[in-house]
């Protein structure tokens, strides 16, 4: 499929069935990303695949709570995937200092689509999450303090559809030169 192909596919699943990922093809969605771009090349990044069930679960249970509880669906993702936010090179961090942006979090933001578009031409389903209990991932995973979980990604066969993508229309969201 091309490209644009690719990017109408992808949508964020939030049902699995109840199937293993392949090592092969998460290893696949590895390698997308590690080709991802980055700000200074620092590669801000590194990847805690979570496949053990019990692990898994664990982890899962962290990613929803009694306030929030809309993503519950990660108890059926059959793996998850943490990315870590590893500590920026001095470049760029000195780019964050002179122009007041977190590059690594565009960054992480690259990588992840990088390893959901890869995932969904692997035939898997992503979600991107952004709402968890960081302490307590960091905890479960033994990440050293100084560190922090960005995004976790929900992986598995999706056992939903797609839904009709709700975008703005290009003309809304276009401009040349002014």
């Amino acid at each position: 499929m091309d490209f644009l192909e690719l990017c109408e596919k992808r949508y964020s699943s939030r049902k699995y069935l109840d199937k293993t990922v392949e090592r092969e093809k998460i290893e696949k969605c590895l390698e997308a990303s590690r080709l991802a771009p980055s700000a200074v090349n620092a590669q801000p990044w590194s990847f805690i695949v979570i496949d053990d069930p019990d692990l898994k679960e664990k982890v899962a249970r962290e990613t929803f709570d009694v306030i929030s509880s809309f993503n519950k669906f990660t108890l059926t993702a059959p793996v998850l995937v943490a990315i870590v936010n590893e500590n920026p090179v001095v470049t760029s961090f000195l780019g964050r200092f002179a122009q007041g942006r977190d590059y690594t979090l565009m960054d992480v933001g690259i990588v992840a689509s990088y390893f959901c578009l890869k995932a969904t031409e692997e035939g898997l389903g992503t979600c991107i999450l952004g709402y968890y209990n960081e302490k307590n991932v960091k905890n479960i995973l033994k990440i050293p303090k100084n560190k922090s979980v960005s995004l976790i990604i929900s992986l598995g066969y999706p056992a939903d559809s797609p839904r009709k993508k709700n975008r703005k229309p290009i003309e809304k969201i276009r401009r040349y030169n002014i």
